[in-house]
């Protein structure tokens, strides 16, 4: 659902250079370990991000939020992906919108763990799922080849201490990731702001702000 009455800010001419960036650096390290399979069809849906180290342009976000649709026909991608975000405080600034386009890679694309992810044009950046929770698919962490970014994201705004703890040692200890510069994302909404997003049906009124 979406809310024509948002203004909405596609910074896409802002990040070329910054994810064009992103795609060309290398790294020292070995591969990242990607969880066995994803179930890309129990992946899609919304995600809420709770933890990021971040690019350029996520370093002050807050209420941002991930939809992920499975394409069908004749486009060329396999996932739509909406990206939304606060520019800083939630609620009060501005509102802004990052589309991007996925392709999962491998010969199964219903279990593959391996995707790539564009926010335009021909740039495809690697998006290894490297932690997932495999019964109820409550959580993921995605991470970058050169450790300088990770995304640690949940289905609900709330996500419990002891799991994103979890998470982060995880990202330290298996996967040879430095933590420096990780910041949490603030997630903090109103009845008002849940609408607007069109998100009623995925934060419940216990876990509203306001």
């Amino acid at each position: 659902q979406k809310s024509a009455s948002i203004p909405l800010r596609n910074d896409v001419f802002d990040t070329k250079s910054t994810m064009g960036a992103l795609s060309s650096k290398s790294s020292s390290l070995p591969p990242l370990q990607t969880v066995p399979h994803c179930e890309t069809a129990k992946f899609m849906g919304t995600w809420f991000v709770h933890g990021v180290k971040p690019t350029p342009f996520e370093t002050t976000c807050s209420n941002a939020v991930e939809r992920y649709t499975l394409v069908s026909g004749n486009k060329k991608n396999d996932v739509d992906i909406d990206f939304r975000y606060n520019k800083a405080d939630p609620l009060t600034s501005p509102l802004k919108s990052l589309p991007q386009k996925g392709w999962i890679q491998g010969e199964d694309k219903s279990i593959s763990s391996n995707w790539k992810v564009s926010p335009f044009g021909p740039i495809r950046m690697p998006f290894p799922i490297i932690e997932l929770d495999a019964d109820s698919y409550d959580w993921v962490v995605v991470g970058y080849p050169s450790r300088d970014y990770c995304w640690i994201m949940g289905r609900k705004p709330v996500m419990p201490a002891a799991t994103f703890e979890m998470l982060k040692e995880r990202l330290v200890e298996k996967h040879q990731y430095d933590l420096k510069g990780f910041r949490e994302v603030p997630q903090k909404w109103t009845k008002e702001e849940r609408a607007k997003r069109g998100l009623e049906k995925e934060i419940p009124d216990d876990m509203l702000s306001e």
